[in-house]
């Protein structure tokens, strides 16, 4: 496992963490027993950086994540993520009274007196416009509910804006072969103010690993049934905005580049990580295999300067049309 500094922190985490939004909700049937051996197998292979929220599965995860570090004596961080519990996403709904009762509910769901960092979970754009949420935040950091603070975001507008805040510590954003636009000017200028950056949807809703057809199907409660239109929240969330027949087909192109004996998903997030801004990529699993295979990708040789001009091309020509400007 590879490790890289997470902004200011102080922190050094692996390349390739953990995603707990598939334990939680949204993704199918779950299994507890089988996604806590998934995690154990994580922290054997060196993740030491475990993403959730307090709404995957209404604290389901949180509290799965819990009862890990009970049974682990290893140290490991958890960022936890608020603000979808409102109702509705609007600015008005970001007030101390409801950012205070979020952070002591992850407090109780975690077991913990402190929470390691909290992101604000993909808020409406107006909000990075409005300084006094930060500036509650910082309170609850002087409060010692929290030790650091980021955002999780949907546009990259957002996360320029967002870290011109100073204690702003990390952006969480969806970055893969299908979502190119962050390393562009976002990059650069999160490495200059030193800070982390979490690569969320790294394999695009998993039409990134090769395994998805034209006839595959999702469960009723799988957001790849129920939110490829932005239904139920942002679009560019499942398979990152990309309509699922172009999907394919590009996958199909990028398959032509994958080495032997690498599988679609390790060389994707290979990909991710030939940008050094990133701090970790943090591909969700359910299962211990889907982990070790994930967690495989930091071992691999870096991409030719040939075949990242070739998934530059494919994007190009497939996807920049749909996602490239909107997000």
């Amino acid at each position: 496992m590879e490790y890289r500094a997470f902004g200011r922190t102080g922190w050094q985490v692996s390349t390739i963490s953990l995603g707990a939004w598939a334990i939680g909700s949204a993704w199918g049937a779950v299994d507890d027993t089988e996604s806590l051996a998934a995690m154990h197998r994580a922290l054997d292979l060196g993740v030491n950086l475990i993403d959730t929220a307090d709404v995957y599965g209404d604290g389901h995860s949180e509290r799965m994540i819990a009862r890990l570090r009970k049974e682990r004596s290893d140290p490991f961080y958890v960022i936890t993520k608020a603000g979808r519990r409102l109702p509705q996403q609007v600015v008005d709904g970001y007030t101390r009274e409801n950012l205070t009762a979020w952070i002591e509910r992850s407090l109780h769901n975690l077991d913990t007196d402190c929470l390691d960092l909290v992101q604000l979970h993909c808020p409406p754009t107006e909000l990075y416009y409005h300084q006094e949420v930060f500036a509650i935040l910082d309170d609850l950091v002087q409060a010692g509910k929290i030790r650091f603070y980021g955002v999780s975001v949907e546009k990259v507008e957002e996360a320029l804006k967002a870290i011109e805040y100073p204690n702003v510590q990390s952006v969480q954003i969806i970055f893969n072969m299908f979502r190119h636009r962050p390393a562009e000017l976002f990059f650069e200028q999160a490495q200059k103010r030193k800070v982390g950056i979490l690569a969320r949807v790294p394999l695009a809703s998993g039409m990134l690993t090769g395994k998805l057809t034209p006839t595959s199907t999702f469960a009723s409660d799988d957001h790849r049934s129920f939110n490829r239109h932005g239904e139920s929240f942002d679009m560019g969330e499942t398979f990152s905005g990309v309509d699922y027949e172009t999907g394919l087909t590009a996958v199909e192109a990028i398959k032509a580049l994958v080495p032997e004996g690498v599988t679609l998903a390790q060389f994707a997030l290979r990909w991710i990580l030939m940008f050094p801004a990133v701090s970790c990529a943090i591909p969700g699993a359910k299962r211990p295999s889907q982990v070790q295979d994930n967690c495989d990708a930091a071992d691999l040789p870096p991409l030719t300067a040939e075949q990242m001009d070739t998934i530059q091309r494919i994007y190009d020509q497939y996807i920049r049309g749909q996602v490239h400007q909107r997000w």
